[in-house]
């Protein structure tokens, strides 16, 4: 049994074209995408597309991120003030792009559980962990960290939300995080996605990483109006895009009170945060 899950796509649609490419090359049995297909991206809605045809015409079953759950919040709840509008503004971008077919997202899952034709080989696949779809495995977490995130009895764990792709083993669980296709946060421009594949009695896994066509990523970025209309913040994901870093969390630590309690505009706290990463 061989199986394909990838995650993250981010409206990042030659991304995606370049994986689902490279996966039906690979055949394998079930493909599943673990979330986040949409937002923080120039193409969110022809992705959105893209996967419901595959899901229609070759079974490819999705997972619920945190993206979806946000950009449904953003559709169905206007911005509390100006502020917040600006804020969100990007996800509001991503949600014009799916209007009218939101409802394809509703019957996302949280999780999907798959066996391996053995009581001992059940595979549970979710975006984050048992604590949330924003809670995420990263190099950086520890045992003690886990506890009372994973499910009992099973062979392997895969996850996502974190960017970073990692392989590791947690009480008698293999822990897989299959990265993301659309941008990665390991500082590895490169796709990634992960390959199962039961051999005898056991899941082997395996980390991809693969080229694309990053040249048209970035004239999406601009053609599609995402840096015009995503709001401030929108830069900054553009250049966690570029850069392969995780930098949103850093300019909040930084600059999200000041600018709540205006001391500085959201536009120029932006300014500030990327001048001194040149």
């Amino acid at each position: 049994m061989k199986v394909a899950v990838f995650s993250d796509v981010q409206g990042n649609l030659p991304a995606l074209e370049t994986a689902i490419e490279h996966i039906q090359a690979w055949g394998p049995d079930l493909v599943i995408m673990a979330g986040d297909l949409i937002n923080r991206g120039p193409r969110s809605g022809e992705c959105l597309d893209r996967f419901q045809n595959l899901r229609a015409r070759e079974g490819w079953l999705p997972v619920l991120g945190n993206h979806e759950s946000w950009v449904l919040h953003c559709g169905r709840e206007r911005p509390s003030d100006a502020l917040d509008a600006d804020m969100r503004r990007f996800a509001d971008f991503a949600f014009d792009q799916i209007s009218g077919r939101e409802h394809q997202l509703l019957d996302w899952p949280d999780h999907l559980c798959f066996d391996g034709q053995g009581e001992d080989n059940w595979v549970h696949v979710t975006h984050g962990t048992l604590a949330g779809n924003r809670d995420g495995i990263s190099p950086s977490s520890t045992d003690d960290d886990l506890h009372g995130k994973l499910p009992e009895d099973i062979a392997l764990f895969v996850t996502a939300h974190t960017h970073k792709p990692l392989v590791r083993h947690f009480n008698d669980i293999d822990i897989l995080n299959v990265g993301s296709v659309g941008s990665p946060f390991d500082s590895d421009i490169r796709a990634s996605y992960g390959k199962i594949e039961l051999r005898g009695e056991r899941w082997h896994t395996d980390i991809v990483r693969i080229d694309y066509d990053r040249a048209a990523t970035d004239r999406d970025f601009s053609d599609s109006g995402f840096l015009d209309l995503g709001g401030p913040l929108a830069r900054i994901v553009y250049q966690e895009w570029r850069s392969a870093r995780l930098l949103m969390p850093h300019w909040h630590q930084t600059y999200s009170r000041a600018v709540y309690n205006g001391d500085i505009d959201l536009e120029h706290a932006v300014d500030e945060f990327l001048r001194a990463l040149q």
